[in-house]
């Protein structure tokens, strides 16, 4: 098969339109059957529940090129999961598993000579999305929606490798108690924008978001969970229900348990405690693991033994299990990758 005419070593993590997208409509009660198409425009009526009141979720994941060149994608089925139950929280209708995971199938296999060669660095990113079509004026949900699942050539998030990064402890909250902070919903991007930008402007990568009852215990960022090791390589999760579920994490929680036979805690863990640790990462699906060199608390500096110029040894070998996970250089567990092609 014969790729698309890319320099995949410039790829950025940035929107390249691919040929062919899926989509499926939700109308009369049921969801009717998906079909790729090549329009990548959607056309709405101006009073669409998403418009109005944010009925709207959405996912992330990528395909890959193994190194023996086959296509395959890393836990989708999580990804419906997730989606799943993010569509009962606001309300939609959940899409069905077994869609999900055709709908994924058939746009990496239409897009195949758009998934970059292995090697590269670079990926094939998968974004699926649910939104409300339905008319609504009255504060209710919407009784349309539609599913789209499009894809775009991504490079690697760190071009030269992972530098540790500076963050800084945020004065605004993420998401309420009791809220949706444990949903993939565009709502709390849209509440962590502000907070994003005026980190950016006073000189930090990303915000700390801590819980909004007390302002104590660290939460995550805007869009990664964190992962913290301490002196001892135990690996520890700050354990909350306002955090996203994130596969990235729990995969690395697996391979540590599993593959490097460390300690894995999962825990509330206090701001006044994390200049204990060693090691800082933010975990996700574009960079896997983002190391964190230093968090910075209104003037007070909080560095980690691990530095600023490389990741910690824990959080390298977390990296680069996953990472070979993905790509086929190290063997994964049972039904972690679905291979496409």
């Amino acid at each position: 098969m014969e790729k698309a005419n890319i320099d995949w070593s410039s790829l950025s993590f940035a929107y390249q339109k691919t040929p062919m997208r899926y989509v499926a409509e939700y109308k009369n009660g049921a969801w009717g059957k998906g079909q790729l198409t090549d329009n990548a425009t959607v056309q709405l009526s101006e009073c669409a529940g998403i418009l109005h009141y944010c009925q709207e979720i959405f996912e992330g994941l990528k395909a890959y090129t193994t190194k023996d060149g086959h296509i395959v994608t890393f836990r989708p089925d999580l990804n419906a999961e997730r989606m799943i139950n993010s569509a009962k929280r606001l309300e939609m209708p959940p899409l069905a598993k077994e869609q999900f995971l055709e709908a994924v199938d058939e746009v990496v296999s239409a897009n195949a000579a758009w998934v970059p060669p292995y090697g590269t660095g670079a990926s094939l990113y998968l974004r699926p999305l649910m939104f409300a079509t339905g008319i609504v004026i009255g504060v209710k949900p919407a009784d349309e929606y539609q599913f789209r699942l499009f894809c775009t050539p991504v490079g690697p998030y760190f071009k030269g490798g992972a530098k540790p990064i500076t963050i800084c402890v945020s004065d605004f909250d993420r998401a309420a108690p009791n809220g949706t902070g444990h949903i993939k919903a565009g709502l709390n991007y849209a509440m962590s924008l502000h907070a994003y930008v005026t980190a950016h402007e006073n000189g930090f990568d990303e915000n700390m978001f801590l819980d909004p009852a007390t302002r104590t215990f660290v939460e995550e960022t805007g869009g990664a969970n964190f992962l913290f090791v301490t002196k001892d390589k135990e690996v520890v999760i700050p354990k909350s229900n306002s955090v996203l579920p994130s596969i990235t994490r729990r995969s690395l929680v697996y391979i540590a348990e599993h593959y490097l036979k460390l300690k894995v805690t999962e825990r509330p863990v206090r701001l006044d405690e994390i200049g204990d640790f060693a090691e800082c990462g933010l975990c996700g699906t574009a960079a896997v693991i983002s190391p964190v060199g230093k968090v910075v608390d209104h003037g007070k500096e909080i560095a980690f033994k691990s530095g600023m110029e490389k990741m910690g040894e824990v959080t390298q070998e977390l990296y680069d299990t996953l990472v070979g996970i993905q790509l086929g250089t190290i063997d994964a567990p049972e039904g972690w990758i679905r291979r496409i092609k």
